[in-house]
């Protein structure tokens, strides 16, 4: 610090800062990986142990084009954590139209072959939307139910969706914040990737993991 405030030449100055910025940054780590060591002791996650025939039928038969390395290391490292039996926390991140969308669902089959559902949250109705229609068109041919909740499906349709929902009747939910009301529920909610995280504060991202 002496030499922060009082260096006696540029050099010592230029060293003290960068020794002041490394510590910064080392405790900042440190902390980070505290809070995550806590985490994983205080919440016990589900153990997804099998691959099984959902996944398996998308992968040999579905799947429109070779996967990426990138993509199968971020695959293989997500069915690690999620056989591991505590609770994923994961950013996936990667340019647009590099995959991570496909990387999603796949992760999602996983759960759905460990026998529970799983749900996609966007902070947009165009973006939820979007979503719905390309995750549709992967699992075409599949006996896989995929439902959109927006707040603009409304009576009926929207009875029916939180209805097999609570039995387990939908398997993947697409929604954007209408899925956090208090009427959604699930018979066995394993897994939920929220899109652009960022746009959603902790107390939503919670409560989502909550259900």
């Amino acid at each position: 610090m002496r030499n922060i405030h009082f260096p006696k030449n540029p050099e010592l100055l230029r060293k003290a800062q960068y020794r002041l910025k490394f510590e910064e940054l080392f405790y900042v780590q440190l902390n980070i990986l505290r809070y995550s060591k806590d985490r994983q002791r205080k919440y016990r996650g589900l153990r997804f142990e099998r691959v099984g025939e959902i996944f398996n039928t998308f992968y040999s038969q579905n799947l429109p084009f070779e996967l990426t390395g990138a993509q199968k290391r971020v695959i293989k490292e997500i069915r690690k954590d999620m056989g591991s039996g505590r609770q994923m926390n994961r950013l996936l991140q990667g340019d647009v139209g590099s995959g991570k969308t496909l990387v999603a669902l796949m992760s999602m089959l996983i759960a759905l072959d460990n026998g529970y559902q799983a749900c996609m949250m966007a902070p947009t109705e165009i973006l939820a939307a979007q979503h719905y229609e390309t995750i549709r068109k992967f699992l075409f041919g599949m006996d896989v139910r995929v439902e959109l909740l927006m707040g603009s499906v409304k009576g009926k349709k929207r009875e029916k969706i939180l209805k097999d929902l609570l039995t387990g009747d939908v398997q993947i939910l697409i929604g954007t914040h209408a899925v956090l009301e208090d009427t959604v529920g699930f018979s066995s909610l394993g897994m939920v990737i929220i899109d652009e995280q960022h746009r959603f504060g902790v107390a939503q991202r919670a409560k989502l993991w909550s259900k």
